[in-house]
């Protein structure tokens, strides 16, 4: 899709609600893992930072790969047939609702987003087997009590749901206020729940300097944390092996690319509600 294509549809979904003056994360994101989907602006940052820290590409692609396994894993071995996606970002290959259904197909998937630029590409992600539904919402991760009560009009939140925050809670500044609003969340999904997290971390310097030049960009910013912080969001929930890992570490298997074996700057988990 060029520039004057995205804009087009993007006016005509959202008028007056796309910023293209300055970088997004979604459209950046977008770019990065080898989407269509990102302006002029986006695409400028994006190089910029690969100049700075070319390791975010593959923590980008890395990313995307760890979604496809632990959708796999709990649609598949754990039997969950309901997954709630928060930030879901612009969609490419291997969405959580095209990953869960090839596996089952009677899974159903909402996505909550908040988004303009994600708002004028939902028709992508509007999509679904006979047997199982997907539906997306526009509501916002600082918001989970609303999240919940419209995700319900989807799912059946009396039986377990995987709750997908991935490259999503480094938006929210303050750590105690993103822990708390993944408690909020969880709290109202019930035993047998999983949550899976996924984000950039503080774990070299070219990281840090990477986030510190795209804060610098006029873009929403996104802080990128310590390990041991990413561990903090699964407090309560029993962490499935391997535990905290690296995003290229948890669970990879023989049909991984190649960059499946390079120590990426992102950590990430699953854990089950008891």
């Amino acid at each position: 899709m060029s520039d004057s294509t995205a804009q087009t549809a993007a006016t005509a979904a959202a008028p007056g609600r796309i910023d293209t003056s300055k970088p997004h994360s979604a459209r950046f994101w977008n770019y990065f893992v080898g989407g269509k989907d990102n302006y002029e602006v986006d695409r400028e940052i994006g190089e910029q930072i690969k100049e700075i820290f070319p390791g975010l590409v593959d923590v980008a692609v890395t990313s995307r790969h760890f979604l496809g396994r632990a959708v796999r894993h709990l649609a598949g071995e754990v039997g969950i047939r309901q997954f709630l996606d928060v930030g879901t970002g612009l969609p490419t290959a291997d969405n959580t609702h095209e990953v869960a259904q090839r596996v089952a197909p009677d899974a159903r998937i909402v996505y909550v987003d908040n988004d303009p630029v994600v708002l004028t590409h939902a028709h992508a992600l509007l999509t679904s087997t006979p047997e199982g539904r997907t539906a997306y919402l526009e509501a916002t991760l600082y918001d989970p009590e609303a999240v919940l009560k419209a995700a319900a009009g989807t799912l059946d939140l009396s039986r377990p749901v995987a709750l997908m925050i991935l490259n999503t809670l480094g938006h929210v500044a303050d750590y105690e206020q993103g822990r708390d609003l993944v408690r909020r969340l969880m709290a109202g999904l019930p035993s047998g729940s999983h949550l899976v997290i996924s984000d950039s971390t503080a774990t070299s310097e070219g990281m840090i300097a990477a986030s510190n030049a795209y804060n610098a960009s006029g873009a929403v910013p996104y802080y990128v944390r310590r390990v041991e912080e990413i561990g903090g969001f699964f407090d309560g929930l029993d962490l499935v092996e391997p535990g905290i890992v690296q995003v290229t570490k948890w669970r990879p298997n023989p049909e991984d690319p190649a960059n499946f074996a390079a120590a990426v700057d992102a950590y990430c988990g699953v854990g089950r509600k008891p």
